[in-house]
């Protein structure tokens, strides 16, 4: 036996069997056991939560910040939007783990929880009922087993001591008979010696017998008794077991992504999303609009005409304004699409001063006889990108000095006429009727075409706007509405 009965019976250890006195313990044990296990799966769950939760902050993290960087960087066309959805995956799956994590710890831990509460009642003195209550079961089932239990090791204690006694006393008496200086009352002395230690050999084994007898008649009710007790702390224990296996099959499912449709669909969705890249349509959108598919306004020869009504008539409509229109400014970015000469960028007259001091672009021409347009055309500017919404200043310019639109003003400050510094509300609107530009800088476009809106009406009647291919320029106000 591997441990003693409470009553200090002093029974030697045979086994470790169930059976022996004290061996239940183990399955009182079980039942603390069962508590901290609770314990134990709560702190796994809850560390599970919280990788859950980190993983899903690292996402979020990871996809706002590389979103930024690809969509400041030299990427476009279908390969950007492609490479973005990775992006868009990742703030949906950082949503799905928030998700698990909350489902862990709100329905998982708490349930666990509950029932480890509802299971378990602690006692005032320490320890928990269902623990005193199959060890008292216990020690009651085994008392009187034990109690015989003890008298049979005695009695074989003294059975066992008596045929001792007996075995020295025939070899004394053996002894003696070969002593001729031994008397024959001294051998009388030892022959009734051993005849009595024969007679305590026979009373001891019959009450060894008697008492193994009586313990074997005892033992199927202690079977049975330790038996029902053991069935209670079984069934407790199967309610516990059954538990944990319920449990851990409903944190599987939560963990389990895979058999979420919205966690199939984000990934459906990146697969399509990386399938409508296409290198030969990112190429000719790079071609029409940042290479030679761009138009240009070649040089040509051009007579003097005395008939500059509608040059004039557009010159002074422009004038009309408070700010001033600025000409010849190339959009950048992804707003490029076709670099009119025309193109216009409305400043405030305020900003103007510094540059009006030394040189004014657009004070009457007729003085030198050319007209806006050849006045624009020697202040052209064409800009590079190679980050989106970053411009560079050419280097090939010889009227650099005179140049309004130059990276800095008269007294060296940053541009005043950068786009950023007054940005437009842009509106979609619908075309009601045909167009057809007259000038380089009027828009062309269809009944039904939509565009965007980038500056008011002006008190003449017309309106900046850009096309869905990235050409800016004017078109009449009334000829479109505004997209409901």
């Amino acid at each position: 036996m591997s441990g003693s009965y409470d009553d200090s019976v002093g029974v030697e250890v045979s086994s470790d069997s169930f059976w022996e006195v004290g061996n239940y313990k183990r399955t009182v044990k079980r039942i603390d056991d069962g508590h901290r296990l609770c314990n134990d799966l709560m702190n796994c769950i809850h560390e599970r939560a919280r990788i859950e939760k980190v993983y899903a902050q690292q996402l979020t993290e990871w996809a706002k910040r590389w979103k930024q960087l690809v969509e400041k960087g030299p990427q476009y066309g279908t390969v950007e939007r492609a490479w973005c959805a990775f992006m868009s995956e990742a703030e949906k799956v950082s949503e799905l783990h928030l998700e698990v994590k909350g489902s862990l710890m709100n329905e998982d831990f708490e349930k666990i929880k509950n029932w480890q509460k509802e299971a378990f009642h602690k006692q005032m003195m320490g320890g928990f009922k269902e623990t005193k209550e199959a060890e008292d079961g216990f020690r009651k089932a085994q008392k009187p087993w034990a109690k015989k239990l003890k008298e049979v090791e005695g009695a074989k204690k003294a059975y066992h001591a008596a045929c001792k006694e007996e075995k020295l006393a025939i070899s004394r008496e053996t002894n003696s008979k070969a002593d001729p200086a031994l008397n024959p009352e001294q051998l009388k002395k030892l022959q009734d010696k051993v005849e009595r230690s024969k007679q305590d050999v026979l009373k001891t084994k019959e009450k060894y017998e008697k008492s193994l007898k009586e313990l074997d008649n005892a033992t199927p009710q202690y079977m049975e008794n330790m038996e029902q007790v053991f069935e209670q702390c079984q069934q407790f224990e199967e309610k516990r077991l059954r538990f944990f296996r319920e449990v851990l099959l409903e944190v599987q499912k939560h963990l389990d992504l895979s058999n979420v449709a919205s966690y199939k669909n984000i990934y459906r969705e990146l697969e399509q999303n990386i399938k409508t890249a296409d290198a030969i349509e990112d190429l000719r959108w790079f071609r029409a609009n940042q290479g030679p598919g761009m138009s240009m306004n070649w040089p040509q020869f051009e007579e003097w005409s005395a008939d500059l009504n509608r040059t004039l008539s557009r010159r002074e409509k422009k004038k009309a304004s408070d700010g001033v229109t600025l000409t010849g400014i190339n959009q950048t970015g992804d707003q490029v699409s076709q670099p009119n000469k025309h193109s216009s960028l409305s400043v405030p007259s305020n900003t103007m001063q510094s540059v009006q001091s030394s040189y004014n672009p657009f004070e009457d021409e007729e003085d030198t006889g050319s007209t806006v347009s050849e006045k624009e055309d020697n202040k052209m500017k064409n800009v590079s990108s190679c980050e989106k919404n970053q411009s560079y200043p050419t280097d090939w310019s010889d009227e650099e000095s005179n140049n309004p639109f130059s990276s800095t003003d008269a007294n060296g400050d940053t541009n005043p006429f950068d786009e950023d510094t007054s940005p437009a509300m842009e509106v979609r609107v619908r075309a009601l009727y045909d167009y057809e530009g007259q000038e380089q800088d009027e828009l062309s476009f269809k009944a039904g075409d939509e565009l965007t809106k980038m500056e008011n009406e002006d008190e003449q009647g017309w309106c900046k706007g850009r096309l869905d291919n990235g050409q800016v320029g004017l078109y009449p106000a009334n000829y479109v509405e505004p997209i409901q």
